[in-house]
C-alpha cells in the first residue's frame, strides 16, 4: 500500500513550489483566500426538484486541482485524496512517517485511596450524621507508546486474533471503557479485515446482550470491571467463543460464571493473546475501502440499539474532511486528550484524525480529568497538557457552572464578570483579562488548551460565548453515527454563535420542505429537514432493512429528521428537529431538544427534559438540579438550605425559584411565551444509564423520565 509522503500540516509560502504534495497545498493557498471573504457552501447540481432545496457543498470543493479532483467521489473527498482509503492506512502511514514519535500515551493507576468522611443531613428537619466513603486515584505520569510500537501491537493483537479463527466471515466486539486498547483491538481487526462491533461501557445487560447476538460476534475485548456484566449475558449469546480482557484484578466469581455456564468458551488475558500473536505470527490481510470497518451500536434513546453499518470509506471520508477544513490548526507540536466513549463514532473518527497528523493522544477518564478526585498526583488534564479537546454539550456546561461556582466562591464574581466584558469589547483589555483573570481557569485544563470542538448536538449560544471568552476558542460540529460522525464543522474563519458549521467537503446537503411546519426552501432564509449524502454516508442498519428504508432515500439521501436552515454567509443552522416537536393549545409547534439546550444553561440545572402537551399553552420541565448551586441559591433567598436534597425538591418555594430562574435564561434568549415553562419537577436522584433515566451516550430517556414522573406530572399540568 503507497503511503503519502506530504507533510500533513500547511507549509509556509516560501515552500509551497510543487513536487508531490503540490495539489494539497495549492488548496492551502485557495483556503487563505477564500476562508471569510466567500460563502461558506455553494449550491451545485441542476434545478432542484419541487419541495426542495440544491444540494449545497463546501467551498472547498468548488476549486479543487485536477489530479485531486481524479481522486475525489463525484467531487466529494475521501480517504483516497490522502491515499488512506483504510483506517489501517491510518496507523500504516504514522508509523512510516512518524515511527519513532510519542503517538499514544495513557497512565497506570498505581493505588485508589478510601477516605472516609462525617457528612450532615437533615431528613424530615431531624439532623443526621453518617459516615461515607469516598474514592481518590492516585496516577503514574503519561507513558507512550510511539507509532512504530503501536502497529507492531496492531500485528500481534491482528496475528492473535486469526490464530483463534477470527476472519473477514466472524464478527468481534470492542465492550470497554475508552483506553489504548480499545484502538488497539480496532485497527488489530482491521488489519485481518475483520468487522468489529461496539458496545458502551455503560450498557446494561438488554443493550451489550443485544451488541453481541445481533451480529453473531464470535470474539470480544473488555475489561476486567466489566466481565461481570458480559458474565449475566453469556448464556444468551451462542456464538460467543472468545473472551479477552485486560486490567488487573478481575472477578473471580465473574471468570467462574463465564466457565460455569460456557465451558466452551475460551477466556484469555491480553497478554495472553499478544503471546499467541506472537507465536503464530499471521501476515496482515488489509481490508479494502468497501469492506464494513464496524458496526457502530447507536446508544438506544428510542428502543433497541440501531447497529450503523460503517465502512472504511465512510471513516476515512470524514478522517479527510476534517483535513482540509481544519489542518492549518492541527501542528504538530498539538495534544489531544481523549475520553470520551470510543464507541461513539465522533470519538473513534477524532482519534484517527489525531494519528493522521502525529498529534499525541492521551487517554483519560471523567473520574480523572481534574484534580477533584486526586491524590499525590494531578487530574488528567493537568497531567497531559492538551492543546485540543472535544466534548458534547453536557461537559461544556457542566465546565461553565464549575467555573461560575468556584468564582462566586472565592468572591471574585465582580472582577470575573469585569474582565468577560473587557475581553468582548477591547482586543487590548482582552489581553490583560487573560492575564490576570482568565490564566488560573486555563492552567486548570493543563495551561496549553488552544481550541475546543462540541458535537453530539447544539450547544447553547451563552455557553459556547462564555467559553468562548473565558477559555478556548470554541468550534461547533455537527454529525450523527450515520454520516461517520461529520456533517458540517464551524471552522474558526467562520466563528460565530447558533451555527452548525459549513458542510464538509465529504458530503452534500439539501433541506427539504416540511410544510406542515411551514419549513420551506422558498423561506427567507431557506429552511428544511436536512438530507445527506456522500462517501461518508452510511448505507444503511444491520439487519434492519426496514429502518434503513425509513432513514435512507433510493438515491442515497440520508434523511436526518433535523430542521437546518442556510445562512447568507453559506453555514448551516440547525433551528429544529421533526421528532420532538408537539403542537400546543394555541396550534403552533415548539421543539423541545432546541429548547432543552438552552434551559440546560441555567446554573441550577445538572439534567433537563421537557415535556409538552397538547393542551397546555406553554411546556413544563423536569429538572435534576445541581445541588451545590441550588443549595447556594437557596440561602440567597433566604430559604433554608439545611434540608437534604429531597426535601428541597418538594418545596414549592423551592420549584418556584428554579422555574424563575429557567424562564430568566429563556427570556435572555428571547424565547417566545409559549416557549417559556409553565411549571417544574424537581427530581433529587440522578439521572444515569444504571436507572434507565440515560442512555450510555449519556442522552435522556424522554419516555422513562415522563413515565417515572407520570402521577406528579399528571396532578400539576397542564
Amino acid at each position: 500500500m503507497s503511503v503519502p509522503s506530504f507533510n500533513p500540516v500547511p507549509l509556509p509560502n516560501s515552500q509551497r513550489k510543487g513536487g508531490p504534495n503540490a495539489s494539497l497545498q495549492r488548496i492551502d493557498n485557495q483556503r487563505y483566500v477564500r476562508m471569510g471573504k466567500t460563502p461558506g457552501s455553494y449550491a451545485n447540481g441542476p434545478e432542484p426538484a419541487s419541495g426542495e432545496g440544491a444540494p449545497r457543498r463546501c467551498f472547498l470543493n468548488k476549486n479543487l486541482p485536477a489530479d485531486v479532483q481524479a481522486k475525489t467521489s463525484d467531487g466529494l473527498v475521501d480517504g483516497n485524496v490522502l491515499d488512506i482509503p483504510t483506517a489501517y492506512d491510518v496507523v500504516l502511514r504514522s508509523a512510516r512517517l512518524f515511527g519513532s514519535q510519542n503517538g499514544l500515551g495513557e497512565r497506570e493507576l498505581i493505588k485508589i485511596h478510601t477516605e472516609e468522611k462525617e457528612v450532615t443531613k437533615m431528613v424530615k428537619g431531624q439532623e443526621k450524621k453518617e459516615m461515607k466513603k469516598w474514592q481518590y486515584f492516585e496516577m503514574s505520569d503519561y507513558k507512550y507508546r510511539s507509532y512504530r510500537q503501536f502497529l507492531d501491537d496492531v500485528h500481534t493483537v491482528g496475528s492473535g486474533l486469526a490464530a483463534l479463527g477470527l476472519s473477514k466471515e466472524t464478527m468481534f466486539n470492542v465492550y470497554s471503557k475508552t483506553c489504548m486498547n480499545w484502538q488497539l483491538f480496532a485497527i488489530g481487526c482491521a488489519s485481518q479485515s475483520i468487522t468489529f462491533a461496539t458496545a458502551y461501557d455503560s450498557l446494561g445487560e438488554e443493550g451489550l446482550q443485544h451488541s453481541i447476538t445481533e451480529p453473531e460476534v464470535v470474539g470480544i475485548f473488555t475489561n476486567a470491571d466489566l466481565l461481570g456484566t458480559l458474565a449475566a449475558v453469556v448464556s444468551q449469546c451462542p456464538t460467543l467463543k472468545h473472551v479477552i480482557y485486560d486490567g488487573d484484578s478481575p472477578s473471580q466469581s465473574a471468570l467462574d460464571k463465564i466457565r460455569q455456564t460456557r465451558s466452551d468458551i475460551q477466556i484469555l488475558t491480553l497478554a495472553e493473546l499478544k503471546e499467541l500473536g506472537k507465536k503464530e505470527k499471521r501476515e496482515p490481510v488489509p481490508p479494502t475501502q468497501d469492506d464494513i470497518c464496524c458496526i457502530m451500536y447507536t446508544s438506544g434513546s428510542t428502543g433497541a440499539p440501531k447497529g450503523v453499518i460503517l465502512s472504511h470509506r465512510n471513516v476515512c471520508a470524514s478522517v479527510a474532511a476534517v483535513h482540509f477544513l481544519l489542518k492549518h490548526l492541527l501542528q504538530p507540536d498539538m495534544t489531544y486528550i481523549a475520553y470520551l466513549p470510543l464507541a461513539h463514532i465522533f470519538e473513534f473518527v477524532v482519534e484517527l484524525i489525531m494519528m493522521y497528523h502525529s498529534i499525541p493522544i492521551g487517554y483519560g477518564n471523567v473520574k480523572t480529568l481534574t484534580d477533584a478526585s486526586m491524590r499525590n498526583c494531578e487530574g488528567d488534564m493537568k497531567c497531559f497538557k492538551p492543546t485540543i479537546m472535544v466534548g458534547v454539550p453536557a461537559v461544556w456546561e457542566q465546565i461553565r457552572k464549575g467555573i461560575v461556582t468556584k468564582v462566586k466562591e472565592g468572591g471574585k464574581a465582580g472582577l470575573f464578570n469585569a474582565a468577560m466584558t473587557m475581553k468582548r469589547n477591547s482586543t487590548i483589555l482582552g489581553y490583560v483579562a487573560d492575564a490576570v483573570v482568565f490564566k488560573k481557569v486555563k492552567e486548570a485544563t493543563g495551561g496549553r488548551l488552544k481550541f475546543a470542538l462540541s458535537g453530539g448536538a447544539p450547544i447553547s449560544k451563552d455557553t459556547q460565548e462564555f467559553l468562548q471568552t473565558a477559555l478556548v476558542t470554541m468550534l461547533q460540529g455537527y454529525g450523527m453515527t450515520e454520516s461517520a460522525a461529520m456533517c458540517a464543522i464551524l471552522p474558526p474563519e467562520y466563528l460565530q454563535q447558533g451555527v452548525a458549521g459549513v458542510p464538509v467537503p465529504c458530503a452534500e446537503i439539501k433541506l427539504v420542505d416540511v410544510k406542515d411546519m411551514n419549513y420551506t426552501s422558498k423561506n427567507t432564509p431557506p429552511q428544511g429537514e436536512i438530507y445527506l449524502r456522500g462517501p461518508s454516508i452510511t448505507k444503511g442498519y444491520f439487519k434492519r432493512e426496514d429502518l434503513t428504508k425509513e432513514a435512507i432515500s433510493d438515491d442515497g439521501w440520508l434523511m436526518t429528521g433535523d430542521i437546518g436552515q442556510w445562512n447568507a454567509d453559506g453555514t448551516l443552522s440547525i433551528i429544529d428537529r421533526k421528532k420532538n416537536l408537539v403542537k400546543l393549545s394555541g396550534g403552533e409547534y415548539i421543539a423541545l431538544e432546541r429548547l432543552e439546550t438552552t434551559f440546560s444553561a441555567c446554573n441550577l440545572v445538572q439534567k433537563l427534559c421537557l415535556h409538552a402537551d397538547s393542551d397546555a399553552k406553554q411546556p413544563m420541565a423536569v429538572v435534576f438540579p445541581n445541588e451545590k448551586n441550588l443549595r447556594s441559591a437557596v440561602k440567597e433567598h433566604g430559604f433554608a438550605d439545611n434540608e437534604d436534597l429531597r426535601t428541597l425538591c418538594e418545596d414549592d418555594k423551592v420549584k418556584e425559584l428554579v422555574l424563575s430562574e429557567l424562564n430568566a435564561v429563556g427570556k435572555k434568549s428571547k424565547f417566545k411565551q409559549m416557549e417559556l415553562l409553565q411549571t417544574v419537577i424537581l427530581d433529587p436522584e440522578e439521572w444515569t444509564p444504571n436507572n434507565g433515566m440515560l442512555t450510555a451516550a449519556q442522552k435522556l430517556q424522554r419516555k422513562a423520565i415522563i413515565k417515572k414522573h407520570e402521577q406528579e406530572i399528571k396532578k400539576n399540568y397542564p
